[in-house]
């Protein structure tokens, strides 16, 4: 929008009269433009912040051998979140100011001059800082199959330009919690316990492209018996599917109805004394390559602890 202009009027002059015999003398007046500044001010494009995406629950349908056979189903979700811009406004251009004009003898109109000024800088804001990568301070060893310190340690690391949901280290979980990833079917903490079950962790992830939901869950066994017995028997009621590339996995697949809903799938295996299993969800029917290669990486990251 161009800013209003100001123009000062002409100046009308004055005569008086003497005598037929006496010279007319002409009496000026000056007339001076005050200069009129053109204000703009561009204003400064809003920040739109996007809320971090949160894990939703799910509930996991497992079958574990004791004396019989139990199972339940398994369900899951996606979250997708949406990132506004803002747009910039372009900066006005201040209008030109008028110039003062002198009168000069005799009858006469002075006229304005103009100059044109300079146009106004547009502000300018610098980008912000990219926020410092977290780093862990949690701390584990593992020697023989046993696995020390903060069962956390040992969760799949996120993928450059992977995005967790809640802490970046994971969580512990509770009885409850455990007892949750199983539909808290009866007696699960139970038998959990005849297989020596010490503790457990979960971390869940976003990819970098956003196409998959990544959900690892750490479980640790006195003994790396109890934790390979209990990985045997731990089984869904899904489609089975062969892992490549950790031979002591098996896993499972559920296909959507329509490619426009979600799919997943799940490996489970054990090295040591950890039980470990992964989920992944995805839009239409998943590619077991993923999995498996999730579960390869799991595998060596607990044979080596990094």
């Amino acid at each position: 929008m161009s800013a209003p202009e100001n123009v000062p009027p002409a100046a009308d002059p004055a005569t008086a009269e003497a005598s037929e015999t006496q010279a007319v003398k002409a009496v000026t007046a000056e007339s001076v433009a005050p200069p009129v500044p053109a204000e703009h001010a561009a204003p400064a494009a809003p920040a739109v912040t996007a809320a971090p995406p949160r894990r939703l629950p799910r509930a996991v349908g497992v079958a574990l051998a004791t004396t019989g056979l139990l199972a339940v189903t398994v369900t899951s979700a996606v979250v997708t979140v949406a990132v506004g811009k803002p747009d910039p406004r372009p900066a006005a251009v201040a209008a030109p100011v008028a110039a003062p004009t002198s009168a000069t003898s005799g009858p006469s109109a002075s006229a304005p001059a103009s100059a044109p000024a300079a146009p106004s800088a547009a502000p300018t804001t610098a980008p912000p800082a990219p926020e410092p990568k977290p780093t862990s301070t949690v701390k584990g060893t593992v020697k023989g199959g046993k696995h020390d310190g903060d069962l956390r340690y040992f969760l799949l690391p996120i993928p450059d330009g992977g995005e967790s949901y809640g802490p970046v280290d994971g969580m512990t979980m509770d009885d409850e919690a455990v007892a949750d990833v199983f539909g808290n079917q009866d007696g699960i903490m139970r038998i959990l316990g005849s297989y020596g079950y010490k503790d457990a962790a979960t971390r869940t992830y976003r990819t970098a492209d956003g196409k998959a939901e990544v959900t690892v869950t750490l479980m640790r066994f006195a003994t790396t018996g109890g934790a390979s017995d209990f990985a045997k028997n731990h089984t869904m009621k899904l489609d089975p599917i062969d892992i490549d590339g950790d031979p002591a996995a098996h896993g499972y697949l559920d296909k959507p109805k329509q490619q426009a809903y979600t799919g997943s799938m799940a490996g489970i295996s054990s090295q040591g004394d950890v039980q470990y299993t992964i989920d992944v969800d995805v839009k239409g029917t998943p590619d077991k390559a993923l999995l498996s290669e999730l579960m390869k990486r799991q595998r060596e990251w607990l044979s080596n602890g990094g």
